[in-house]
Parts: structure tokens; C-alpha cells; sequence
């Protein structure tokens, strides 16, 4: 007499499911792995295009970027980075909030950028 398959229990699957069940979980882990490389843990402050400070999302702090109007307000809390005050006339760079990995605030009029993690794009084209 032969069991269903509604019958059958978890230990009853056959090698090949065996090998996609460890592949699966291989691919999970690895993506994991690179997911949380480091992708999105830094942020890097640009000053006239050049690098004014790299520091890592980790620590609680506050940066005061000089630039051409003033100064521009740089805050890192609790694992996320934002633009906190800005010179600038119409603050588009404050209002941006807090920075998702890859993502970039720039302070054009005053030649501050903030960018988090790697960039996504080295350029886009319209």
C-alpha cells in the first residue's frame, strides 16, 4: 500500500530537493553576506568636490562643513545621516531628510555634498 503525499513528512524528500533546499539557503546567506558588506555603513562628505571627512554611520555625531555661504550642518544619529542646517537660500538639501544607502544630498550654493554608501550610478542619462 502506497502513502499520499499528504501522508508523507519532511525527511521524506528526494536528493534533488535536498540540493535546491541547500542552494536556496546558500543564496540567502551569501546575499546576506554582501547586503551587509558595508554597502550602506559610511558617509562620505565632499567639499568642492574634494573629500572633507569619511566617517561611519556607527557613532553619533556632527559635522560643520565650511563652504562659500557659511556653514553647513552634517548630523549622523542612530544609524542614518541627514543634511541638519544648510546657508543655502531655499534649504533643498535639508528638506531631502535622511539619507537612504546610495542616496546623495547636495548643497549646490554652498559646494557641500553628502553621500551614503556606495553611489548606485556613477551618472545618469535622461
Amino acid at each position: 500500500m502506497r502513502r499520499s503525499a499528504a501522508g508523507r513528512s519532511w525527511w521524506f524528500l528526494r536528493p534533488g530537493d535536498w540540493l535546491l533546499l541547500g542552494l536556496g539557503l546558500f543564496a540567502i546567506l551569501a546575499l546576506g553576506r554582501y547586503v551587509a558588506d558595508g554597502a550602506g555603513d559610511r558617509v562620505v562628505i565632499l567639499r568642492d568636490g574634494q573629500l572633507y571627512q569619511e566617517a561611519s554611520l556607527r557613532i553619533n555625531r556632527q559635522f560643520a562643513v565650511p563652504g562659500p555661504l557659511g556653514e553647513t550642518l552634517v548630523e549622523i544619529r542612530a544609524g542614518r545621516v541627514r543634511v541638519k542646517a544648510d546657508p543655502s537660500p531655499r534649504q533643498v538639501c535639508v528638506r531631502q531628510g535622511w539619507l537612504g544607502p546610495g542616496e546623495a544630498a547636495l548643497c549646490l550654493p554652498n559646494r557641500v555634498s553628502v553621500q551614503r554608501g556606495r553611489a548606485r550610478y556613477d551618472s545618469l542619462n535622461y
